[in-house]
């Protein structure tokens, strides 16, 4: 790990943070700290607990889930400027899913409780950023929604 303050213009760039004023990127910008992974590498486990939410600098991530008596299931292949692990900010729950390494990567990390801290402090960049983790997750369900309705509509589900 090593603590590397992120380029607020690369923070901007993620659509997480993008609608954010310069001075609360700053200040999200100063709670990461950088990890880098190779190739096939684990960055988490399904069922683990979830203290960090991962931006991808460079590379690429698999997110799977090994589904009993089909194998492992990829979920999502996420890209550089993609984010991760936004749900263990959220809420104290284990992880969903796995995440890989797809490519050898480097990942911008925010831990949870630097994030929660900085939250309480500042109520305004708070409510911002828990107004932006609604919008993601809203599209989310929208597009798992999609995904059940094709599934369906092939018979498959």
């Amino acid at each position: 790990m090593a603590w590397t303050i992120i380029d607020t213009g690369k923070l901007r760039q993620i659509d997480l943070f993008g609608h954010l004023s310069e001075a609360s990127l700053e200040k999200i910008a100063a709670l990461t700290y950088t990890r880098e992974y190779r190739r096939a590498e684990k960055i988490f486990s399904e069922g683990a607990e979830g203290r960090a939410m991962y931006m991808i600098m460079k590379g690429q991530v698999r997110i799977s889930k090994s589904i009993p008596g089909i194998g492992e299931e990829a979920l999502a292949i996420l890209k550089e400027g993609s984010y991760f692990g936004e749900m263990a900010l959220l809420e104290d729950e284990p992880r969903s899913a796995d995440a890989w390494a797809g490519k050898s990567c480097t990942l911008s990390v925010i831990d949870r409780a630097d994030l929660r801290e900085l939250m309480a402090k500042d109520s305004e960049l708070g409510s911002e950023l828990l107004w932006s983790f609604v919008r993601t997750l809203s599209a989310r369900l929208r597009e798992a929604n999609s995904k059940v309705t094709f599934l369906a509509a092939a018979g498959k589900f």
